[in-house]
């Protein structure tokens, strides 16, 4: 695995800073994208550091020069209209056109997949965010469609609440509902990461939870 390099998506937000730190501690090489230079100083020679935008196709493309593959835990900057479809459509442009397959992007449970038994927290939960969050609700669900549509190898990894927090938990997965009401961000990076080399959930969307 230390051969690859990683494009990175989010790397600044609450989990994407436990997933870049987990990536390093394995030394994976990291090209990490971010919109204000001066949220990240690092002096890791592992880490590469490309200023651009997910909703701007160049800065995305010019990102995976080099990358073997790529994982996003973008979250929805707050005044802007949603991102999540925009950035979906340019991974997926971006990672054609630079022969890359395996992407690894987070979502929250409000995304809904085929063959979901949510339970009632969760369906709960799923109908107040679109009651209350009604347009980045929606665009995550576009997000889930267009990747579930495309040719690439992508997993999409539903998370409920993240806890900021060095601590590990057993960890739970399921294909159908959420087994957890939280999980820890550094279980959460150890599991974004392994995925570079696990097959099972390729083109799938699981539930992952601190049981």
């Amino acid at each position: 695995m230390n051969t690859i390099k990683i494009a990175v998506l989010g790397g600044t937000g609450k989990s994407g800073k436990y997933l870049v730190q987990e990536l390093m501690n394995r030394n994976i090489p990291i090209k990490l994208l971010l919109r204000n230079t001066s949220h990240f100083e690092t002096e890791n020679p592992l880490v590469e550091i490309v200023r651009g935008d997910v909703r701007d196709y160049n800065s995305i493309y010019s990102l995976f020069e080099g990358c073997d593959a790529v994982i996003s835990t973008l979250s929805q900057p707050i005044g802007e209209e949603s991102i999540f479809g925009d950035a979906a459509r340019n991974v997926i442009q971006a990672m054609e056109a630079r022969g890359i397959k395996r992407y690894i992007v987070t979502a929250g449970l409000n995304v809904d997949a085929i063959g979901d038994e949510k339970n009632e927290k969760v369906r709960f939960a799923t109908d107040w965010m679109y009651q209350n969050y009604p347009k980045t609700t929606i665009d995550r669900q576009v997000e889930y469609e267009l990747l579930a549509n495309s040719r690439i190898d992508w997993t999409m990894v539903r998370l409920p609440m993240i806890i900021q927090t060095d601590e590990r938990f057993p960890v739970e997965i399921s294909l159908i509902d959420c087994p957890g009401e939280n999980i820890s961000a550094t279980d959460l990076a150890v599991f974004l990461v392994d995925q570079l080399s696990n097959e099972e959930y390729v083109q799938k969307s699981p539930f992952v939870a601190n049981s």
